[in-house]
């Protein structure tokens, strides 16, 4: 894959960073020259038949949306109209090597952002209306053409009854017709139309980006197993009350006095990013080794030849701890700037001088399915 500079239109990351990052929209021309997708269009489609991948099917008729979910039997996509549908498949990365590779050209973004890479397929003239995406999104147009319009509209009312957030009020303020390896850069809240001028897959890099509601209301699930009070409600003192239904000042100010002894420092607040950030989604599961290696066996593959994760493995790093899918391990320095290339870059090369307590989270991590052994070829 090419540089970052020229995926971005010549642009330094830092550049694009400063002036359009959650700012303003920006087209690269030949972002990733020679790119015509990653996947074809039966493949895609094989996927959305996957019971383990989340897809959508949006079809459009007499001015009415449709949205179904799979997965789809095979023979669902045999008889959709020509140009009133589209397929979306989410978290192409966790499937397929090579979609996970070119998620590598973005890691100028923090990990902790990224959602997943989305691939889209539409018939000629299809599209899933006029929207509003609440996350950052580059669109890299795969095979075929298509035609994307844009507005910086604060009219976010929606068609009411839809099943999709379709704006009700679309005013288009600039239009691009997007060939292969063409990239649009969105931030949030840019309303967008995408129209298939031909047979065309798009491919969607979406970061997230949490409400403070939904970061808050995790928090408090994610403290309520670590909080502990001792003791439990008291009043030897209590005075008989005129009206009884009324909660009496002195349990407010009891209940009060120890609520406010529940704190939390930013360790907390770090360490639950990391677990809730890596946690896989609700449909996403492992699969560990069918005929795991031992130990030993493990630790003499892995010492040269290094491991690599899994392509559904999450992995976030934080002040020498780090989390995988989820779960927390604090470790020490060395074996943390290991781990951090590992979570970096999805393998490490080399294991020797890794501690042997990191052995054993990499072989738990094996067996878990979270990583595999990287193994050399042969030379021919």
């Amino acid at each position: 894959m090419k540089t970052n500079s020229t995926m971005l239109g010549g642009l330094t990351t830092e550049a694009f960073l400063r002036d359009y990052w959650q700012k303003k929209p920006l087209l690269i021309r030949q972002a990733f020259s020679q790119f015509n997708g990653l996947l074809d269009q039966s493949q895609l489609f094989a996927l959305a038949c996957t019971e383990d991948v989340q897809s959508r099917l949006v079809t459009q008729r007499h001015g009415q949306w449709q949205v179904q979910h799979g997965p789809f039997k095979a023979t669902k996509f045999d008889s959709l109209a020509k140009n009133t549908w589209t397929v979306l498949v989410q978290g192409v990365n966790q499937h397929l090597p090579e979609a996970a590779a070119l998620l590598k050209n973005f890691s100028f973004i923090p990990h902790a952002r990224l959602d997943d890479l989305m691939v889209s397929y539409a018939p000629k003239g299809g599209g899933v209306g006029a929207h509003f995406d609440s996350y950052d999104v580059f669109l890299l147009q795969g095979s075929g053409h298509r035609r994307w319009q844009i507005s910086a509209q604060q009219d976010h009312t929606l068609v009411e009854g839809a099943p999709l957030r379709i704006l009700e009020r679309f005013q288009m303020e600039q239009e691009w017709i997007l060939a292969p390896g063409d990239m649009l850069y969105l931030p949030p809240h840019y309303a967008h139309n995408g129209i298939a001028e031909s047979d065309c897959m798009t491919y969607s890099i979406g970061f997230r980006t949490p409400t403070y509601q939904e970061l808050a209301e995790q928090f408090l699930v994610y403290l309520q197993d670590r909080v502990c009070l001792d003791g439990m409600y008291a009043d030897p003192e209590l005075k008989v009350q005129r009206h009884p239904s009324e909660i009496g000042t002195d349990m407010l100010n009891q209940v009060t006095q120890i609520i406010r002894r529940i704190k939390w420092t930013k360790r907390d607040i770090a360490n639950f990013l990391g677990s809730y950030l890596s946690d896989p989604k609700p449909h996403i599961f492992f699969d560990p080794p069918t005929k795991p290696l031992s130990r030993d066996h493990f630790e003499r593959a892995i010492q040269n030849c290094g491991v690599a994760m899994a392509l559904k493995t999450q992995m976030l790093c934080h002040n020498g701890v780090v989390f995988i899918n989820g779960m927390a391990h604090a470790v020490n320095k060395y074996d943390y700037r290991e781990l951090r290339s590992l979570a970096d870059v999805r393998q490490l090369n080399s294991t020797v001088g890794l501690s042997r307590e990191a052995f054993e989270l990499l072989y738990l991590w094996y067996t878990d399915g979270f990583i595999v052994p990287i193994v050399k070829r042969a030379n021919r």
